[in-house]
């Protein structure tokens, strides 16, 4: 290697060293300044793909921490999605599958809105357990969207729980109540999906 080259290398390791000192300085700051302990309400919305399955990486994560964990799904109503099957067996998790299919297969809204009360009622269980660290309400933003449930009551329900239970709740279009009460959201959005290119949902991935 030449000089030149040599003298360039360090003045770029040098600024890269520098950079990352300033980026630790921030980030050290910021994790001394978070010393609340406390449930969390997250909120997985938008478009895009992830939601469901981002809300389930979290309950292998709380499994791994010894936690016990309640999942409530609402409006799905196939019994046949791998991570069912996967976390039915796993000791420490409640899983119940509490809708009839989505609003378009349904095509009864009397009938959607009473599933949803039932399986709120299960949730509700699930909420008043300081037992349960982890609480799944996967696909709960829809219901809300189509006001099969009142978002006030929920949201009531949501801030009612015991101190240190987490939440998560997911589906699109979060009611804007919802964000607000949030403690994380995330939106999701599609950049690409192979479904628009004609391939068939495949198990292990969509289901």
């Amino acid at each position: 290697m030449s000089e030149r080259n040599q003298t360039a290398d360090e003045g770029r390791d040098a600024r890269h060293n520098e950079r990352m000192a300033r980026k630790k300085a921030v980030v050290d700051e910021k994790i001394a300044a978070a010393q609340v302990e406390r449930g969390v309400l997250l909120v997985n919305t938008g478009n895009g793909k992830g939601k469901s399955s981002a809300g389930f990486g979290l309950v292998a994560r709380a499994l791994g921490h010894g936690m016990q964990v309640g999942v409530v799904q609402f409006i799905k109503g196939r019994s046949d999605t791998g991570e069912e099957a996967f976390y039915r067996r796993q000791p420490g998790v409640a899983w119940h599958v509490s809708g009839e299919g989505f609003t378009w297969e349904t095509q009864d809204r009397a009938r959607d809105v009473a599933t949803a009360e039932a399986a709120w009622e299960v949730a509700r269980g699930l909420l008043r357990d300081p037992a349960i660290g982890l609480v799944v309400l996967d696909e709960l933003n829809i219901a809300l969207k189509y006001r099969y449930l009142d978002v006030d009551k929920v949201i009531a329900d949501l801030r009612a729980r015991p101190p240190m239970q987490h939440v998560v709740v997911t589906g699109r279009a979060a009611p804007p109540e919802l964000v607000e009460a949030a403690d994380t959201v995330t939106d999701m959005t599609v950049v690409k999906h192979a479904f628009a290119a004609g391939v068939k949902a495949m198990p292990g991935l969509e289901w």
